[in-house]
């Protein structure tokens, strides 16, 4: 597969229609390798406008979002290079990985253990130092490192928590 030819028709199929033009973002899609993120299993739909399941088939409720998806947050966001950035739902990593391109530092947490432990991995592997990924539930707010600049739910929840505010 031909990783750059199917990044450039994501880019340019999925992405700018969905009217993210900001050129920092676009240009961080090719610099953060996305298909780094991605489970081996799955890396030939890198790139796909699909949600990428990233534990086994019994526990399908944790995906990659879209990159379309990603790519928009990120561009609303609007990250400044001082900014200390809550994420919560770490995944792969991969949304981690973006914001710290932007940010001084990233304090991610993620639910799954086994999605810490991949995160980590893929974090460390793309040389990223300025991302801590940590274990617990960042839904209900993660006061540890606040306050934060920006926070960003890559992970779902239900209802937005009032502690997630504070």
């Amino acid at each position: 597969m031909n990783f750059e030819k199917a990044r450039f028709n994501m880019v340019e199929q999925q992405i700018r229609p969905w009217e993210v033009l900001d050129q920092d973002v676009l240009e961080l899609l090719s610099v953060i390798k996305r298909e780094n993120f991605v489970p081996p299993a799955y890396k030939e739909l890198a790139f796909a406008d699909v949600g990428i399941p990233l534990g086994p088939p019994e526990n399908s409720a944790q995906a990659m979002l879209e990159p379309k998806m990603e790519a928009r947050m990120l561009q609303e966001l609007g990250i400044k290079t001082k900014d200390k950035v809550l994420e919560v739902g770490t995944g792969s990593g991969y949304m981690a990985a973006l914001i710290a391109a932007k940010a001084e530092f990233v304090y991610s947490v993620e639910i799954d253990p086994l999605l810490v432990e991949l995160a980590r991995k893929n974090l460390q592997q793309a040389g990223i130092a300025n991302v801590s990924v940590d274990l617990g539930d960042g839904a209900q707010g993660w006061p540890l490192y606040a306050p934060y600049d920006v926070i960003v739910l890559s992970g779902s929840t239900p209802v937005l928590p009032e502690a997630i505010m504070h």
